[in-house]
């Protein structure tokens, strides 16, 4: 404990950082004194359960030793270099992740981050098409650059929209259902006919990519219902349009699997990654490209680069977290976090607390949805903002020691995919507490 340390540290942050997504008059931010595994602390020894690894990034746990010692290691050895030279960690990396891709997709162009990881596979997919246009869902985030905030169809879109030829659709959601449908066969089926009509009307000649979160995350933990993706798949050949699978939140283990997408038998043109490919110990992302779009560079200038495209210490990170990802077993791990505790943890809590609404996920990626009223699923927050019930929501999980992920009238647990079984039950019995004082907020019979 050392509180005048963390009064230090809150009051340097106030007097001079300037925090994204916020008013900056309000803030009165954590001051985190260490992390370990699924654990934070702060000066005051308060520790908190992390079910929101942070921003859904830290799949692997904080302070993973071998990814720590990977970068110690490589610091010390060649902390920078120009990506224009070959790099011994950068090649593992890119390897590495092209290993774990499907098998016509073998370069990979490495980002900072995964707004210029979508940034620059919808550059790669103008360029290859000749097209304009990007389809992408309206209940989506892909990043804050130019292109990514236009393609992202939440409310941090509407004063950032600076970016041309974006269009946007209605993807599945059953319990919110845009189609009137009244089960995922019936709900599959009229959003692909949605979707069939926007490339319609658009114009199939003029559109380059749809973009998709495989599982979207933070605007609700979106599964997709059975033959979904399939059929977005099978439009775009049809059309000829360029799949973008946005895997920065969904991927390296979230959803239980290395890519969201391979639970839908599907193959993407191009995957873009950051986040949990080394659960954010250093800034990176990347798109993952196929073969036949590659060969569109092989003598065509691709017009797009980064000084730190592949960083040495990002690319040491990265080989670190996936080969200890792949000794520990850690995607099989988070798979059974979900399948055995988590998931089934989540729908007994429903159960028992009326103003959950519905609970759905995959792996360590679960959203639970509150509402007034399950009949009318009047939500506990309205669309693009929050409410006195959410703030005692988040007050409440902050007395029982949870730091958790909330967005509008969802609470999203997402802990990192090395919790334990312990640790997972420990987070559903503070969360069993936490319902409890938000069901007051309940008035449906």
């Amino acid at each position: 404990m050392n509180p005048d340390e963390g009064k230090r540290i809150h009051d340097l942050d106030r007097a001079h950082v300037f925090h994204s997504w916020s008013a900056q008059g309000s803030l009165d931010p954590m001051s985190v004194a260490g992390a370990e595994g699924s654990w934070i602390w702060d000066f005051d020894g308060n520790r908190y359960l992390d079910i929101s690894s942070q921003l859904v990034n830290v799949n692997i746990g904080h302070q993973h030793p071998k990814v720590v010692k990977a970068i110690q290691d490589q610091a010390a050895m060649l902390a920078t270099i120009s990506p224009n030279h070959a790099n011994d960690k950068r090649s593992e990396a890119a390897a590495l992740i092209a290993s774990l891709a499907p098998e016509h997709m073998s370069k990979v162009f490495f980002t900072n981050g995964g707004a210029d990881a979508i940034e620059n596979a919808i550059r790669m997919a103008r360029l290859h098409t000749g097209r304009r246009k990007v389809l992408s869902f309206y209940r989506s985030y892909h990043g804050n650059t130019g292109a990514a905030i236009s393609a992202t169809g939440d409310p941090r879109r509407w004063p950032n929209e600076f970016a041309d030829g974006h269009v946007h659709f209605f993807g599945p959601y059953l319990y919110r259902s845009s189609f009137w449908a009244e089960d995922e066969q019936q709900e599959c089926e009229r959003a692909l006919e949605h979707l069939e009509q926007v490339v319609q009307f658009e114009g199939p000649a003029t559109i380059a990519a749809v973009v998709l979160e495989s599982v979207v995350g933070t605007a609700g933990i979106l599964v997709p219902p059975p033959g979904y993706l399939a059929g977005v798949r099978e439009i775009c050949d049809r059309q000829g349009i360029v799949l973008i699978t946005d895997e920065v939140m969904c991927g390296f283990g979230r959803t239980g699997a290395w890519f969201a997408f391979e639970h839908f038998g599907v193959r993407p043109d191009l995957i873009t990654f950051a986040k949990g490919v080394n659960s954010g110990y250093v800034p990176v992302g990347g798109v993952i490209v196929s073969d036949a779009i590659a060969a569109t560079f092989d003598q065509q200038v691709f017009p797009g680069g980064l000084t730190y495209s592949g960083h040495p210490l990002a690319a040491a990170s990265i080989v670190g977290a996936l080969t200890a990802m792949q000794e520990e077993r850690i995607v099989e791990h988070a798979a059974t976090i979900g399948s055995d505790v988590l998931g089934p943890g989540l729908r007994e809590l429903q159960d028992r607390h009326p103003v959950i609404g519905e609970v759905r996920g995959l792996g360590v990626f679960w959203a639970v949805e509150l509402v007034s009223d399950r009949a009318t699923r009047e939500p506990l927050a309205p669309y693009g903002g929050s409410s006195a019930a959410m703030a005692e929501l988040l007050a409440a999980c902050k007395a029982q020691g949870l730091l958790p992920f909330v967005n509008y009238n969802r609470l999203h647990v997402v802990p990192p995919c090395t919790i334990s079984v312990e640790e997972t039950r420990e987070a559903l019995t503070r969360l069993d507490a936490v319902f409890a004082v938000v069901d007051r907020h309940y008035v449906g019979s």
